[in-house]
């Protein structure tokens, strides 16, 4: 079953639209310069609502490792991703689930990723000039295919839609994907536009395991 998140969580109002949806991974971005940008009280405000199978997720850009674990144990978080260009000892010195992104340009990103073995999951962005994410373009998705070979789950990202996320996934096989521009209107997630996206991951996965029989 492919996971899906739904990242730039801004209110209880979206949160529970994604939960009413049966999507259940719920991403905050704690990175000032987004638009998506919530302080760790709002979103400790939002988590503290959820019901206790809803899986939080923060997103952080270049932060220190104690701000990201004084974060994570405040709102609480069950993960954390890391956006930036974090060393790899940085995920050492957070005591959550880390998922570290990648923005896959070229193939010179698959030699990064053997760096980070203490990262539970690898995100697979687009690679925009000066936007660490949420550019709500694509990338090349047969440039995610050979980080599959080093046994980590691979989240692919980056300008995912309703319309287009099915062929992403009948191409990559990702352990989940993860979205927030392509399922907005004028800047707020939508409803109808999440249950489309979850309809399309959900055909998709109909079609791999048609093809697995």
């Amino acid at each position: 079953m492919v996971k899906i998140k739904v990242c730039g969580i801004t209110s209880y109002e979206e949160a529970k639209m994604a939960l009413d949806l049966g999507i259940e991974v719920l991403g905050f971005v704690f990175y000032p310069s987004s638009r998506r940008y919530l302080a760790p009280e709002e979103a400790r405000e939002i988590i503290r609502r959820l019901p206790p199978f809803a899986l939080t997720v923060g997103v952080f850009v270049n932060e220190p490792p104690r701000w990201v674990k004084e974060v994570a144990a405040f709102c609480p978080l069950e993960a954390v991703q890391l956006h930036g260009e974090e060393p790899p000892d940085h995920l050492e010195g957070v005591d959550r689930k880390v998922i570290k992104a990648f923005r896959v340009k070229d193939e010179s990103y698959l030699k990064l990723l053997p760096l980070y073995q203490e990262a539970q999951g690898f995100l697979l962005d687009a690679s925009v000039p000066h936007l660490p994410g949420g550019s709500g373009r694509t990338f090349n998705w047969d440039l995610a295919l050979g980080a599959k070979n080093l046994g980590k789950p691979i989240i692919l990202a980056g300008g995912l839609t309703p319309e287009n996320v099915e062929e992403a996934i009948l191409k990559v096989q990702p352990y989940g994907v993860d979205v927030s521009s392509g399922v907005e209107t004028r800047g707020k997630k939508d409803k109808a536009k999440m249950a489309e996206f979850k309809a399309a991951v959900e055909r998709a996965e109909k079609k791999l395991r048609g093809y697995a029989g």
